[in-house]
């Protein structure tokens, strides 16, 4: 009992313990608003990047696609884990407009918007037509015209300072020409598909994936005209990718598996069929490797910012250290007549662990608590700073990011406290333990008193 009431009364009445417990308080105010901010960011463009492909995806890199995906989705479609699957179409393109001198490459994805909502999240990219994915290419202002997708961000001036989408209560009526290079099976271009294939299309929507280079090239058209236009229809039908979405996604690995094992039973099916040679360069792959080259560099920066908080957390151990060692230099009386009265050395260290433990809880509550309550308000605070003095963190007219991510994870707070804790402890160990070596007749001495 007295080695905590020594180490309240050290902590109480020393001034320079505030000194620790504000080096304790900044670091961990620091890290729990850097780490939650990054997380968040982290975590939603993984989000978006599964909800772009699905769960599971079988793709090609090839041009002119796989054959047979038709018989092989409707063997997809037998496996319990399979909950939906969507074929699509990807290619390459020129975008235009009737009388413009202008045009633009793109990309181009042939999508049928049912199939596609129901194995991921494409319904909800969409603003006109979040919950009739069944008419997404059907423009309201001219029902018999063919429709077209567009990726929001080549919407002109579609973004406002504050980062909000503008769109009127209908549609903008505007026509579109799109041009592509069909190739032959063999990857070759050929007259008898024409050197280009080119249709006019009406806007019907726009497409708000979150993914900057989706959203700021990619335009979605009918699955069925897309393979016409690119040339996968003859001699055989084929696509470039089927999205697959399972019942249970938690079981990822497991599923997609099965997918794998579904896939290399059917190619070795079809080996002797025509075109067979283009099945074997067709990849099975979760969304997290499907996707991997988008998310890498962002998981290496929430890397990097870790080790940088971790030698923020060596200077914090460092400060503590200094701030102990001046403290235990001044209660040598304190310490000389603790051993004289018979407590061990290690009773001694107890008393100042016990100190450091309460400049670190009390540091680290108060660090915890100002960054949570300015992560609670964070978003109010910088919409009032945008009114007031037209400064944002992120300019949202350019960056893809609406609210600054503020979801505080309690078991990431929890973890930096019990790590400022800790951090504490053992800045305060190294003095603690020098202090114990001298014999208490050294320390009486009258000199020293």
């Amino acid at each position: 009992m007295y080695k905590l009431k020594l180490a309240t009364r050290y902590f109480l009445r020393r001034p320079i313990s505030i000194l620790a417990v504000a080096a304790v308080a900044l670091s961990v105010f620091i890290v729990v608003v850097v780490m939650t901010v990054m997380n968040g960011l982290v975590n939603e463009f993984r989000h978006k990047n599964h909800a772009f492909v699905g769960d599971c995806i079988i793709s090609t890199d090839s041009l002119v696609g796989f054959p047979y995906y038709e018989e092989f989705v409707a063997e997809l479609k037998q496996l319990e884990a399979v909950e939906a699957v969507s074929a699509t179409i990807r290619s390459f393109g020129l975008l235009t407009q009737p009388g413009a001198t202008w045009n633009m490459g793109i990309e181009i994805m042939g999508v049928d918007p049912v199939d596609h909502a129901g194995a991921t999240g494409f319904e909800d990219t969409l603003y006109y037509h979040r919950n009739t994915p069944q008419t997404a290419f059907v423009p309201p202002y001219h029902p018999a015209a063919l429709g077209c997708i567009v990726g929001i961000d080549m919407m002109p001036q579609s973004r406002t300072p504050t980062g909000d989408y503008y769109h009127p209560e209908e549609p903008r009526q505007f026509e579109l020409i799109i041009s592509c290079f069909p190739l032959t099976i063999k990857g070759a271009t050929g007259d008898e598909l024409g050197m280009v294939n080119t249709k006019n299309f009406f806007y019907s929507d726009d497409s708000h994936s979150g993914l900057v280079k989706v959203d700021g090239n990619m335009i979605y058209i009918p699955f069925e005209y897309a393979q016409l236009m690119c040339g996968m229809k003859d001699p055989v039908p084929r696509a470039s990718a089927l999205h697959v979405r399972f019942v249970n996604t938690e079981a990822l690995e497991q599923n997609c598996a099965a997918v794998r094992t579904l896939w290399n039973n059917f190619v070795e099916q079809k080996k002797d069929a025509p075109y067979a040679n283009l099945l074997n360069n067709v990849r099975v792959e979760t969304w997290i490797v499907n996707r991997r080259s988008h998310i890498a560099p962002m998981e290496k920066e929430q890397t990097m910012l870790i080790l940088l908080f971790l030698m923020l957390g060596l200077i914090t151990v460092f400060v503590i250290f200094v701030v102990f060692y001046m403290i235990v230099s001044h209660k040598s009386k304190d310490i000389g007549i603790l051993r004289s009265i018979g407590v061990s050395s290690m009773g001694v260290v107890q008393v100042f662990v016990c100190f450091a433990a309460l400049v670190g809880i009390v540091g680290a509550a108060i660090g915890g608590a100002a960054a949570c309550g300015l992560l609670v308000y964070v978003n109010d605070l910088e919409d009032w700073l945008f009114a007031k003095y037209n400064w944002q963190l992120w300019d949202r007219s350019v960056y893809a990011i609406g609210d600054i991510p503020n979801n505080i994870e309690p078991h990431v707070v929890g973890l930096i406290i019990l790590s400022a804790v800790a951090a504490s402890i053992l800045g305060a160990l190294p003095p603690s333990v020098q202090a114990t070596r001298k014999r208490p007749v050294e320390i009486l001495q009258v000199n020293q008193l």
